[in-house]
């Protein structure tokens, strides 16, 4: 059977080269026949009945995408269906139904292999397995460099012309706009659990004020099929935002399709029902009417309070946009975070910070005071607290002999008592996902608060455990079932507190400790300290021991309890602030922690860095590294080192393998050279290398390769 298609992410996707006519619908032929009245045109015809979304739809689609299968080959039959998320189920039904009629009647007659594409509605037939991608994602990219897209709207055809401002052509702020609104459009659609978006994007004023030509919004929507696992659906979508941006920008419209992805973007709207901006506004209308200490500001307020976000005032970065000092005319000081104009995340923890919000209060919790939703600009208010956070102080030598071992035990218990209100005596049970030492701000009287809950995850009173494909958080902190699987619970939480007790014990910092030589982190370290009865090795020269020995051991023992391995093996945070609070409390001896040997030394650290801009090497990723060895059952060698990108070249590769062995260059030791797939990265790097096979991480062994 021979399909005239473009391949692009495997067999799961297609461009189509449509002829520029403004007519539906459109369709690709395959060349290979059936006769009438055959087994097959049974199959086909039993197939895609008036019931195929019925019979073989995905109910969680709500009836808008269908795939299924009918008889034995050599006569087997395979369709899939795919509506427009705005499409009711009768629409979409309707639209399959003639998307199949047209097919076999007049546009593609006795064909086996058969795409239609109506506005509504996608359907293909083959007599080739077109149901399941490779069970690892695993993608072909040879085509997705200077393919030719897809146009539908054809914008550039005389009929489609008569209501397009050609003014936009050319115009460097609206192709900037344009560029942004194409990754906001997929960042909303990877944000929702259908996979599905459709927005209204407003540009800011001062991108619109050079022209009145240029249109002050676009209407956008992506979709991936439900059947789509959610790093093949980003791949998909990107691509089709890169080409968008390259072939699209400065135009009125355009669409760009496959049968299980499509975007599409408009100056006017296209779809039905409601924008996701329209929901968000009445989300956050309805927090205020709920909430007589939530404030909804204008922007004009708070370019006020913050003297048009100036430098002056910047207090940070954080993650998701700047954070800024402000004040009110009344006097009161407010912190303020502008989340990054079109970020798909940031709008994702905007949304959940304020909705927590409204139900969490407590002493150890930072205070929101509102939020600004105003065209683009997301901006979270919160209290300002003067001493910023506390990665602020234990990090620097200077200002960390302000805080006494009095004021450092303080801020650890203050820490549990606000987990163990988020864990257990909150309205809600809340898993913050995301805590660090520069999550937790300090008062004026050094009383800590956590702050940031764009991350966190809401429990049910019965769940013990959840489960997400989108890893995130912060590397150093992420529990190892976390990092690796995407296993989350309060031992989460527990495991990043205990990382922090070790951060504030010793004034060191996890992500960049080592122990020269020997490879080994914070975690490890402590461990051996701990192992070898040591542990006064491990405590900040800063910090007196000889008059509190008894609650440093203490704290450090809890740590190295709250960092084991298995999740199960960790205490619940009522049982860390029993522990804390109570010195006659017998502790138990930990066991070892997770990762505890997977450090680079700052050299190679910093050659590595330097080569994941150019390369795609990933220094954050040992944790999915060492679970990937653990699943394959390799042994952690004894002692290893990394390479220099140029040295790995030399020494070829592992092809279509995902480890293997090759001789180093001295040829006295063998080097195991560990790819991992893309689909196993985390976001960030996917985004800048979709189309690479990238090198994970090296390990010299003179005993796993003979």
């Amino acid at each position: 059977m021979i399909l005239t298609v473009l391949l692009i992410l495997g067999c799961c996707f297609f461009f189509l080269p449509m002829p520029m006519v403004a007519a539906q619908p459109w369709m690709i032929c395959g060349s290979s026949k059936y006769t009438a009245n055959s087994i097959y045109q049974s199959n086909l015809d039993s197939l895609l009945s008036s019931s195929f979304l019925v019979v073989s739809g995905d109910s969680s689609s709500g009836a808008l995408f269908a795939k299924g299968s009918r008889g034995a080959a050599p006569d087997t039959v395979y369709a899939v269906a795919l509506c427009r998320g705005d499409a009711n189920a009768s629409a979409c039904s309707g639209c399959v139904d003639a998307a199949y009629a047209a097919a076999t009647a007049r546009l593609c007659p006795l064909s086996k292999d058969a795409a239609v594409f109506y506005d509504e509605c996608a359907l293909r037939f083959s007599d080739e397995d077109i149901l399941n991608m490779d069970a690892f994602g695993r993608v072909n990219t040879s085509a997705a460099v200077g393919v030719a897209p897809l146009v539908l709207m054809n914008i550039t055809s005389e009929p489609m012309l008569s209501g397009w401002n050609t003014n936009i052509q050319g115009t460097k702020n609206f192709t900037q706009f344009f560029i942004k609104t194409m990754n906001y459009i997929v960042a909303q659609a990877l944000s929702t659990t259908k996979h599905y978006a459709a927005i209204r994007v407003d540009m800011d004023d001062a991108d619109a004020s050079n022209t009145v030509t240029l249109p002050r919004r676009l209407f956008c929507l992506a979709q991936c099929a439900p059947d789509l696992v959610e790093d093949i659906c980003y791949n998909c979508l990107q691509n089709f935002s890169d080409l968008a941006t390259a072939n699209f920008a400065g135009r009125q419209g355009g669409r760009i399709l496959a049968l299980r992805c499509n975007l599409r973007y408009d100056t006017d709207k296209f779809f039905a029902g409601k924008t996701n901006a329209d929901e968000d506004e009445a989300l956050i209308w309805g927090l205020q009417g709920r909430s007589s200490e939530f404030t909804i500001y204008d922007f004009s307020q708070v370019l006020e309070a913050t003297d048009n976000f100036s430098e002056e005032n910047k207090l940070g970065q954080g993650g998701f946009g700047p954070v800024y000092k402000g004040r009110f005319p009344d006097g009161v000081e407010i912190a303020v975070k502008r989340l990054a104009s079109h970020s798909g995340q940031g709008l994702t923890e905007f949304k959940n910070e304020i909705q927590l919000i409204a139900k969490l209060q407590h002493t150890n919790l930072v205070r929101l005071l509102g939020c600004c939703y105003q065209g683009q600009e997301k901006i979270l208010i919160y209290e300002y607290l003067p001493n910023k956070s506390l990665d602020f102080f234990i990090f620097d030598e200077t200002r960390r002999a302000l805080i006494d071992w009095h004021k450092r035990l303080a801020i650890i218990d203050g820490i549990a008592q606000g987990l163990l209100y988020l864990h257990k005596h909150s309205r809600l049970r809340v898993i913050h996902r995301d805590l660090k030492a520069g999550n937790i701000l300090l008062d004026r009287e050094m009383n800590p608060k956590i702050a940031d809950f764009g991350l966190a995850k809401i429990f049910s009173v019965n769940d013990n455990e959840g489960n997400t494909k989108r890893i995130v958080g912060t590397y150093g902190y992420m529990a190892p079932e976390y990092a690796s699987e995407g296993l989350f619970s309060i031992k989460s939480d527990v495991f990043s507190f205990g990382v922090l007790i070790l951060e504030i014990v010793s004034g060191k910092k996890t992500s960049s400790f080592h122990r020269y030589g020997e490879f080994i982190n914070l975690l490890g370290h402590a461990w051996q300290m701990w192992k070898d009865e040591t542990w006064l090795q491990l405590v900040d020269p800063l910090l007196p021991t000889d008059s509190h020995t008894i609650e440093i051991m203490r704290c450090i023992n809890i740590a190295l309890l709250c960092v084991q391995e298995n999740a199960a093996d960790r205490p619940t945070t009522s049982e860390v602030v029993a522990m804390l609070s109570n010195e006659t409390m017998t502790l138990p001896e930990p066991k070892h922690p997770a990762f505890f040997n997977m450090r680079l030394t700052n050299e190679e650290a910093s050659t590595v860095i330097a080569a994941s801009s150019v390369n795609g090497l990933g220094v954050r990723d040992e944790v999915i590294f060492y679970s990937l060895l653990k699943k394959r059952n390799i042994s952690l060698c004894p002692s290893y080192q990394y390479l220099s990108f140029s040295t790995l070249l030399g020494l070829g590769t592992c092809g279509s393998q995902c480890y293997c062995c090759r001789r180093c260059p001295s040829g006295s030791e063998y080097v195991l050279w560990f790819q991992a797939p893309w689909w196993l990265l985390n976001l960030d790097f996917r985004r800048t290398y979709l189309n690479s096979s990238i090198i994970f991480k090296v390990l010299f062994c003179s005993n796993i390769c003979s």
